[in-house]
């Protein structure tokens, strides 16, 4: 689809033309009161001044008060209904970004770094509800404000309507332009700056202690910080530029009022053929007229002088839906893609010349060959970068090869569609908020609770169980955050027991975990027979970096990716 990104962004998240026109309506009869606010004040201050009996300014007295009252009511309801709309887009966004991303590539949603994702579903839907409260709803505003105040400015002389046009123009057209288009490179810069402060933050919340053990957390810090100094360096450029296209509005206003004053004194002079010719004026001329001409102009920039900061969060909005159109449209997402129907008969995987990688190959020079028989257990070990994560998504479907062939086939040689075999559990795979049942049924939705708990206390986990306050059903506030790294490692694997799929694919099943309780932990996972803890039928192929706690994995095969490899 072609088009302004901000348009392509409200229509697929599903913003109505009605919330749009109710707000612009309301927010146009607070502006439009406070033009009749001016107008008639003016007029009621200079007949004021000839002092006619009282119950002459009566009406206009009343009038008053009631523009008064009218300005601040339906600004406040101008608020509420665009707060409402843009909040309500702002969910509709997030939810709309998640299911595309889970109807589009899986390859894509699994390979999105978590700090690219938070940016686009954080930041970027915050700059696109932004840009319809400060950017779309005042322009529209300022343009219908604009136009009545000419035409009010037009009765009285049509040429201060003339000047009043053009100084309007320049406040309300030229500035925000110039705003906008000034800082666009600035703001894609800082965008890119802030996702690099979230990578940086992320990698110091998600690997804390990681980071410490390898000595690493003071440059992953200095990093956070320059990106942090980037940032405030590219939102003092935009600055610059802010404050010279909002210079233009108050040079327009001056001029306007003081071209209005030199008008309305040539007017109320009768100096006929300086100014214009006002034959057929100067006996309709009054001082209340002069009020107007010259306060009017006051009251109508007070709705373009936004209007700069307006061109500014529009800008700002268009970049953030661009970048979120582009998360969306790489998902690939589909309208209708059925979830895979797991087949639970016992299924052998085959590799032949298997290269893998995202953008460069990973594998060995003449590819992987590899046949795993139902039962079987490989362990992939090598160093962090050389790709077994990669590999494991491969096995999965996930990813395509980008050489060679994978097949799962039933023993009776009928060939079996990877996503329906396999099963993927990554490395950081999410923990809701929710209780420890649901976060257990997620892989199983039918399992029942003494399926739950036999697979709780295969990964030791149901003494922890027994314990807790309501056992299966207390709730893990937080997610993850409410386990332990050791806890959370045992709560996924359980998990992948309850999954019916015969391929089992695990990523990092023993970090967080100690050395020994690692090693008990790959030996039950890569034990066979019928006390395994996989099963007899299931094939099981996990990646460490572990090397001496795989190398304990007894009845295990052993695939080690050479330091060349990745």
């Amino acid at each position: 689809m072609s088009g302004d990104p901000m348009i392509r962004a409200l229509r697929f998240f599903g913003v109505g033309t009605r919330p749009l026109v109710v707000s612009v309506l309301f927010g146009a009869a607070g502006a439009l009161s406070a033009l009749g606010l001016a107008a008639l004040s003016a007029w009621l201050i200079t007949r004021a001044w000839q002092m006619p009996p009282v119950l002459y300014l009566a009406v206009a007295v009343t009038s008053v008060r009631a523009l008064g009252i009218s300005r601040a009511l339906f600004r406040y309801l101008e608020r509420l209904a665009t707060h409402d709309t843009a909040f309500n887009t702002m969910a509709n966004a997030r939810t709309r970004i998640y299911r595309s991303l889970a109807d589009g590539s899986p390859a894509y949603s699994v390979g999105l770094r978590q700090s690219q994702l938070l940016a686009r579903t954080a930041d970027d839907v915050d700059d696109i509800g932004s840009a319809m409260i400060r950017g779309l709803i005042p322009m529209a505003v300022g343009a219908v404000t604009s136009i009545a105040a000419v035409a009010i400015m037009a009765v009285v002389s049509p040429l201060a309507a003339v000047v009043l046009a053009i100084a309007l123009l320049v406040s309300g057209v030229l500035a925000p332009w110039l705003a906008a288009h000034g800082s666009s490179l600035v703001l894609d810069r800082s965008a890119r700056a802030r996702e690099e402060v979230a990578e940086e933050t992320s990698a110091l919340l998600w690997h804390g202690p990681e980071l410490v053990v390898a000595g690493r957390r003071q440059t992953v810090l200095g990093d956070l910080q320059a990106a942090d100094d980037r940032v405030t360096k590219t939102a003092d450029a935009g600055a610059a530029w802010q404050v010279s296209a909002a210079s233009a509005t108050p040079l327009a206003l001056g001029v306007s009022v003081v071209a209005a004053a030199l008008i309305a004194v040539d007017l109320a002079s009768g100096l006929s053929g300086s100014l214009m010719d006002v034959s057929s004026l100067d006996t309709r001329f009054t001082p209340m007229l002069f009020g107007v001409l010259v306060l009017l102009p006051l009251s109508s920039f007070e709705m373009t002088g936004s209007l700069t900061e307006a061109g500014i969060a529009w800008q700002a909005g268009r970049q953030a839906a661009r970048r979120v159109l582009g998360l969306v449209d790489d998902a690939g997402a589909t309208v209708s893609r059925p979830d895979p129907v797991i087949d639970p008969a016992p299924t052998a995987l085959a590799a032949r010349g298997l290269q893998w990688g995202w953008d460069r190959r990973l594998g060995p020079a003449d590819g992987l060959d590899l046949l795993l028989e139902p039962g079987e257990r490989l362990v992939v070990v090598g160093r962090s970068g050389c790709g077994k994560s990669t590999l494991l998504m491969t096995l999965a479907g996930l990813l395509a090869p980008l050489d060679g062939e994978i097949t799962a086939r039933h023993r009776d040689g009928h060939a079996v569609d990877l996503e329906a075999a396999t099963c993927y559990f990554a490395e950081e795979a999410h923990i809701f908020s929710t209780s420890v049942r649901e976060n257990l049924l997620v892989a199983c939705g039918a399992a029942t609770d003494g399926q739950i708990m036999a697979a709780l206390d295969g990964v030791g986990l149901s003494p922890w169980v027994a314990g807790l306050p309501e056992g299966l059903d207390t709730d893990l506030h937080g997610g993850g955050a409410a386990l332990s790294g050791g806890q959370r490692r045992r709560l996924l694997l359980a998990r992948a027991l309850l999954h019916p799929a015969p391929i089992v694919l695990l990523d990092e099943p023993a970090e967080h975990l100690d050395i020994e309780d690692a090693r008990v932990i790959l030996e039950r996972i890569c034990s066979r027979g019928q006390t395994a803890l996989f099963g007899p039928d299931r094939i099981v192929v996990l990646v460490t970096h572990q090397h001496a706690v795989a190398a304990g994995a007894a009845g295990a095969r052993l695939l080690s990716l050479g330091e060349d490899a990745g």
